[in-house]
């Protein structure tokens, strides 16, 4: 029976696209690394140069960020085997952390140092490649405390991994569901600011429905029971293992 761990590591890396201290700066990034104001890339849509340009920075600042998180995965992996014989209460706590995070994304519990984020606006973008990928450094760490909540379930399943490779793994593809909606972004701007215009009335419907999500995950690593999604998620299951035939 497949891990569903990687699909839930992808839906993870979206949904911290979509949450509300991400989604509303995206056009800024863009901007930002670009070195190209968003009215400018708006009115030049069709110029291809304009457009490859920016692809090819998005896909530096994507890599700067991915290269935190995927060194964050490998860290939790290797603390998970170093204390595999407390495994058991590593996951009660790691299950309580969780649902406290969750709490805090409903709005039931308030942790204020999750608002104090940094942003890291003061790092220079749009001269290179090299500045795009440090914009993307900084922006992972600038903003941990913000997609904290989420970042640390994915985290907590990179710990119980058998493998720091698999850690890697997962980390990799929490990193492509937040790299995915990002790139399409710089493709299509004008479409993201459509979207953004009749998406942002429900942002606090996406962190609260998140936080929601995290309590279950959290109740089930907690448990140890994780792995009774494979039953109820059949359909991704299948999906999963064919994904797996096609890579091994």
């Amino acid at each position: 029976m497949a891990d569903l761990s990687p699909v839930a590591a992808f839906v993870a890396g979206t949904v911290s696209f979509l949450s509300p201290c991400v989604l509303p700066l995206v056009p800024g990034y863009v901007s930002m690394i670009s070195g190209t104001t968003v009215d400018e890339i708006q009115q030049q849509s069709g110029d291809r140069k304009l457009l490859a340009g920016v692809m090819v920075k998005s896909l530096s600042f994507v890599l700067g960020f991915s290269v935190v998180f995927i060194a964050l995965g490998a860290a939790a992996t290797k603390i998970g085997q170093l204390t595999r014989n407390y495994h058991s209460i590593l996951g009660i706590v790691a299950g309580a952390i969780i649902i406290i995070f969750g709490l805090h994304l409903t709005g039931i519990l308030q942790i204020k140092a999750l608002y104090a984020d940094k942003r890291m606006h003061s790092v220079a973008g749009g001269t290179s490649v090299w500045a795009a990928f440090a914009v993307g450094f900084a922006f992972a760490f600038g903003w941990t405390p913000c997609i904290g909540p989420i970042l640390s379930a994915i985290l907590a399943l990179a710990a119980s991994q058998g493998t720091v490779s698999k850690g890697i793994l997962l980390l990799s593809i929490y990193s492509l569901g937040l790299a995915v909606p990002f790139l399409l972004t710089s493709l299509g701007i004008e479409r993201f600011l459509a979207f953004y215009s009749r998406f942002r009335q429900h942002l606090h419907k996406v962190e609260v429905g998140s936080g929601v999500l995290l309590i279950c995950l959290g109740l089930l690593i907690g448990f140890n029971k994780f792995t009774v999604l494979n039953q109820y998620l059949g359909f991704l299951n299948q999906f999963v293992l064919k994904l797996e035939r096609l890579f091994t």
